[in-house]
């Protein structure tokens, strides 16, 4: 039997509120921010707080499907008494996957992530504030019925009213670098693995790889308050924010990796990138470059190819079809090409499943998906932590919402260097085919670095 049983109570809001801008002030607990920030699609912000369970997944809990049982079971601990089809969430599973947790089923030797972050991080949330970003409504949703103790759903909708009008007058604080940002890889050793990365093509090993780079900076500051100068610098339509004992993820997102919900289930990957120019003319010759490039339609191809293979695991036979190829896609430093992958799950697949079919999303793997991640593994030669992993929900309605954690730094304190201390860490990366240029490939990752790194700019 479930242990939390309820329903929920929905109450309007001033529709001038905006959950991100009320994350900085927050003192309800563990708060988590799914945020439409802006780009294509707009949809609904969240800020989801007091979850009715915590879930970790360390390093040492890491078996190859673990975390699925781990979601499954929490979510079994919850059920929802009525379902609201007009909300976005019904509460269940809120927080974040991380790369290294591999395919499911399959055991891959992937090196640890520097920093030693969980593997999972998240909860089971029933309490949140949400804004349609369409029509600007926004309300507090909370959980009455059996909640194991929890006061009442009158008693914490005034504390929660309290905090969130103490939380709408805070302003987000300065953030001050300690230090200059410093990248891990230098461009000449980025050149030899796209090269060593090109032989593997050549011989055969794969079609396509994903790699990346690190760069990290020391700074003083709330990672509260750099998610604020994050999302001026960088709006995207699936950023978002979670943080833990062990630190802080902040995302500014602009890729979907699975969008389930009433018997469909889209993903959306990305591949081909150039930066946007400020005068409109060339912006405009910019957009029609990338729309032609063979290469960048070619990377295209294979990855789409890859999720139509991984989302065939749990659809209905001759349901899955791609939508939108090519599409381009411009957000606040770059544009993209994308395309939709859709299909029907067949019946008795859960929005569980079909995550776990897809995850980690293609197009940060590179193709075919195992050996592609194999050979990134030995030239990256460090886990990647969060990053390349997926942030979003699970919810209590069997639906999902989750990106894929590109443009997403990490934060950690670092007490020792003093009051306020903390340490900012971010990758970026590309696709690499045997078309690639190195020197091309690696621009194509200080473009998508821009952004991040003016965010850690000295006030």
């Amino acid at each position: 039997m479930s242990e939390f049983r309820f329903e929920l109570r929905r109450y309007e809001l001033d529709s001038s509120l905006e959950p991100h801008a009320l994350l900085a002030g927050c003192t309800a607990r563990a708060p988590l921010l799914l945020d439409s920030a802006g780009g294509d699609p707009a949809r609904f912000s969240l800020l989801a707080f007091d979850p009715l369970a915590s879930l970790e997944l360390p390093l040492a809990r890491a078996g190859a499907g673990a975390w699925r049982a781990e979601l499954a079971a929490l979510l079994a601990r919850a059920r929802l008494e009525r379902a609201d089809e007009s909300l976005p969430f019904a509460g269940g599973f809120l927080g974040a996957l991380a790369y290294d947790l591999g395919v499911e089923g399959e055991r891959l030797a992937l090196p640890a992530e520097p920093w030693g972050f969980p593997l999972l991080a998240g909860g089971l949330y029933c309490d949140f504030l949400w804004r349609d970003e369409h029509s600007g409504r926004s309300e507090l949703v909370l959980a009455d019925g059996a909640l194991d103790g929890r006061a009442s759903v009158d008693v914490r909708r005034a504390a929660a009213l309290a905090w969130i009008e103490r939380a709408r007058r805070a302003r987000p604080g300065a953030i001050r670098a300690t230090g200059p940002l410093v990248r891990h890889t230098s461009a000449e050793e980025h050149a030899r693995r796209i090269e060593r990365c090109r032989e593997f093509i050549a011989q055969g090993e794969c079609y396509q790889a994903n790699l990346a780079h690190r760069f990290t900076r020391p700074l003083v500051g709330s990672p509260r308050d750099l998610y604020a100068r994050l999302r001026a610098a960088n709006r995207a339509p699936y950023m978002g924010y979670v943080e833990g004992a062990w630190g802080a993820l902040l995302s500014a997102s602009p890729e979907l990796l699975l969008d389930c919900a009433n018997g469909a289930a889209r993903t959306r990957p990305i591949k081909g990138t150039l930066p946007r120019l400020a005068d409109p003319s060339a912006d405009a010759e910019q957009r029609a470059r990338l729309l032609a490039s063979e290469k960048d339609r070619a990377e295209l191809a294979m990855i789409v190819d890859l999720e139509r293979n991984d989302l065939g695991r749990v659809a209905e036979w001759g349901s899955v079809r791609v939508e939108g190829f090519p599409s381009l896609k411009s957000y606040a430093r770059v544009h993209h090409l994308m395309a939709d992958v859709v299909a029907r799950p067949r019946a008795g697949a859960s929005a569980l499943d079909v995550l776990a079919a897809l995850f980690p999303g293609g197009s940060i793997t590179g193709a075919p998906k195992l050996r592609s991640m194999e050979l990134v593994a030995e030239l990256e030669r460090e886990g990647r932590g969060f990053f390349c992993g997926a942030l979003g929900l699970l919810d209590l309605r069997d639906r999902a919402l989750f990106n894929i954690l590109i443009r997403s730094p990490l934060w950690r304190a670092r007490p020792e260097l003093g009051a306020g201390a903390g340490e900012v860490s971010f990758r970026v990366g590309g696709g690499i085919t045997w078309a690639s240029a190195a020197r091309a490939e690696d621009d194509e990752t200080l473009a998508k670095a821009l952004s991040l790194a003016e965010a850690l700019e000295p006030d």
